[in-house]
C-alpha cells in the first residue's frame, strides 16, 4: 500500500481459523513484524509486516500510519516456502514486480492468433495455468467448493480436484496454443495416476489421491445461505465409462502432438486400458454428468468407448502392431454399430437407450469424429439441442424434470454446453450462428474475463465453482472454431495454431 496524497492511518487485523472454520489460531512472536499462527495439527500460517504487531484474543493487530509517497506492507505465507514472507515494502514490491513479469513471460511463450478475441484465448491459458498444481502436473477442476449451482439449492460440489474427463480438452488446448510443456506435465500426472491405480476412476486428488471421500461441514453455509457445504466428492468411485476414451484421447493427441514419443510402458498402460473399456462396453453407468440416479446406457459414454477403442487401434497401427490394430478397429466398429442402432431415434442421438430425452453431451459427436458433420443425424441432434435444449439460447444440460440424477431443482445453463455448440455450430457449416453464440458467451464473462460453471440465462449471473477449468478449455476450442472460419473466409490460413489444425484434425 502506498499513500499517495496527505496522510493515511492504515490498520490490519489478522484473524485466521482452521480446520474450515472449527479451529482458532495460536499466535507466537509479533516482534520485529513477524508473528506465527499455529493450528492444532501443526499446520503454520506466517505474518510479516512493517506495521507494530500485538497479539490478543487470537488475532494479530497492527497499525501504521502513511505520508505522501511512503508505503508499508503486510504478507500472509505458509506450506514449506523457505524464501518466507518479505520483510520490508520494497521488498513486497519487488515480489508482485517479479510476480507479474513471471506471468507476462510465460504468456509470451504461447502461440495466440492475430484476432480480438486473442485475449479470451490468453485469459483461458492463464486460468488453466493458475489452476495447475506443478509438483505434480494436475489441473484442478476448480479452485472452489460449494458454490452452488442453484441459489439456495443442494447441487454444491467440491471441484478441487483433477478429473481424467477434462485431460482431453486440456491437452488438446494446451497443444494449440503452444504450451507443450504445461502439456507434457499433465499428461505425466495421467500416466502417474493410472500406473499406480491401473483401474481408472474418473478423478483424484493432486497430489494422485485416490480416497476422496465426501462429507458435509454442517456448521457452515456457503454463498447465499447455500447448504450443504461439501468437502471430498463421491462421484470419485462411480462407474462413469466416459473416462477411457477421455485418457485414450488425450494419448493420441499427445503423441500426435509430440511425434510418438511414448514409451513401452506408455504402450503397456493403452494396452490395458483399451480392453478394459472393451470390457465395460456393454455396463451401464452414471454418465459423463455423475447422475446420482440409477444407472442408464449414456450414449455420451458409449461414444467415449468408442472413442478409446478407435484411438487404441489408430495408436497400435502407428507403432506397427497391426495384428492389434485390426482386432481393436473391429471392435470400433461394432460399438459404432450398436451407438447408430440403439442410441438414435428419429434421425436425433438421444440421452440413453431407453429415452427420448436430449443431452448436451451429444454435441461431442462431430468434435470427436464418430461421424463427419455432414451426416444428417449430427446435424438433426445439433439442431434439436440448439432448439429445445436451451433456455434463451444458452444450452442446458438436459432438462432435470427429463432426468432422474437423484437431485431435486434447478440448474442454470452449462456455459461448457454452450461453448461446444458454438463449436458444434462451426462443424455443421453453420458459421454465423456459431459466431454470434460465441460472442455473446464472451460478452457474459465480466471485466475479470473469467466463468464460473454456468450461466443464469435471464440475469446472466455465473452460477457453481469459479472459476471451471472445463468452461475455459470449451472456450478455448470454440474460439478456434470461429477463428478458423474466418480465415477460411478470409482465403488465409489459421497459422497461429499448431499442426493439430486449431480446430480438431479430421480423425
Amino acid at each position: 500500500m502506498t499513500c499517495i496524497d496527505g496522510e493515511v492511518e492504515m490498520e490490519m487485523e489478522c484473524l485466521p481459523r482452521f480446520g474450515y472454520g472449527l479451529d482458532g489460531a495460536r499466535w507466537s512472536g509479533g516482534e520485529l513484524g513477524e508473528a506465527v499462527a499455529r493450528a492444532e495439527d501443526g499446520t503454520e500460517l506466517r505474518l510479516t509486516s512493517d506495521m507494530d504487531l500485538t497479539i490478543a484474543d487470537g488475532a494479530v493487530r497492527g497499525s501504521l500510519k502513511l505520508r505522501e509517497n511512503e508505503s508499508g506492507f503486510c504478507a500472509v505465507t505458509w506450506g514449506n516456502d523457505d524464501l518466507g514472507g518479505p520483510r520490508s515494502a520494497p521488498e513486497a514490491l519487488e515480489r508482485l514486480d517479479s510476480t507479474e513479469e513471471f506471468w507476462r513471460d510465460w504468456l509470451r511463450g504461447g502461440r495466440f492468433p492475430d484476432h480480438p478475441w486473442r485475449i479470451h484465448l490468453q485469459r483461458s491459458a492463464l486460468v488453466l495455468k493458475g489452476l495447475t498444481y506443478t509438483p505434480t502436473g494436475a489441473i484442478v477442476a476448480a479452485p472452489t467448493t460449494s458454490l452452488p449451482e442453484t441459489p439456495g439449492g443442494e447441487r454444491n460440489w467440491d471441484y478441487r480436484y483433477s478429473w481424467i474427463r477434462d485431460s482431453t480438452f486440456s491437452l488438446w488446448a494446451m497443444h494449440t496454443l503452444g504450451f507443450d510443456q504445461e502439456a507434457r506435465d499433465f499428461m505425466r500426472f495421467i500416466v502417474n495416476v493410472c500406473k499406480d491405480h491401473p483401474d481408472l476412476q474418473i478423478m483424484y486428488g493432486i497430489g494422485h489421491e485416490k480416497e476422496l471421500t465426501e462429507s458435509t461441514l454442517d456448521h457452515l453455509s456457503g454463498y447465499g445461505g447455500a447448504k450443504p457445504v461439501r468437502i471430498g466428492n463421491g462421484a470419485y468411485d462411480q462407474r462413469q465409462n466416459d473416462v477411457w476414451g477421455a485418457l485414450l484421447d488425450s494419448i493420441y493427441l499427445h503423441e500426435k502432438a509430440l511425434k510418438g514419443r511414448g514409451t513401452q510402458a506408455d504402450r503397456e498402460l493403452i494396452r490395458y486400458q483399451v480392453e478394459a473399456a472393451i470390457k465395460a462396453w456393454h455396463e451401464p453407468d452414471q454418465g459423463i454428468w455423475e447422475s446420482r440416479g440409477e444407472p442408464q446406457h449414456y450414449v455420451s459414454s458409449k461414444l467415449m468407448i468408442w472413442v478409446a477403442v478407435d484411438r487404441g487401434a489408430r495408436l497400435a497401427g502407428g507403432i506397427g502392431f497391426d495384428e492389434l490394430a485390426g482386432e481393436w478397429r473391429s471392435k470400433a466398429d461394432e460399438i459404432k454399430a450398436e451407438i447408430l442402432e440403439r442410441g438414435v431415434r428419429d434421425g436425433v442421438f438421444r440421452q440413453h437407450y431407453e429415452t427420448d430425452a436430449l443431452d448436451a453431451s451429444l454435441l461431442l459427436i462431430p468434435l470427436l469424429r464418430f461421424l463427419p458433420p455432414d451426416d444428417p443425424r449430427v446435424k438433426a441432434t445439433v439442431e434439436a439441442i440448439a432448439t429445445d435444449l436451451t433456455e434463451h439460447g444458452l444450452v442446458l444440460r438436459y432438462k432435470v424434470q427429463e432426468t432422474d440424477d437423484g437431485l431435486h431443482g434447478k440448474e442454470g445453463t452449462f456455459l461448457i454446453c454452450s461453448f461446444w455448440l458454438v463449436s458444434a455450430l462451426s462443424e455443421i457449416g453453420e458459421c454465423e450462428r456459431a459466431r454470434l453464440l460465441c460472442e455473446r458467451l464472451l460478452e457474459a464473462a465480466g471485466w475479470l474475463d473469467l466463468f464460473a460453471e454456468e450461466l443464469e440465462a435471464e440475469s446472466g449471473r455465473h452460477l457453481g465453482n469459479f472459476p471451471q477449468a472445463f468452461t475455459h478449455l470449451a472456450l478455448i476450442n470454440a474460439v478456434s472454431h470461429v477463428i478458423a472460419d474466418e480465415q477460411r473466409e478470409d482465403g488465409g490460413v489459421t497459422a497461429v495454431f499448431s499442426e493439430m489444425g486449431g480446430v480438431r484434425e479430421d480423425a
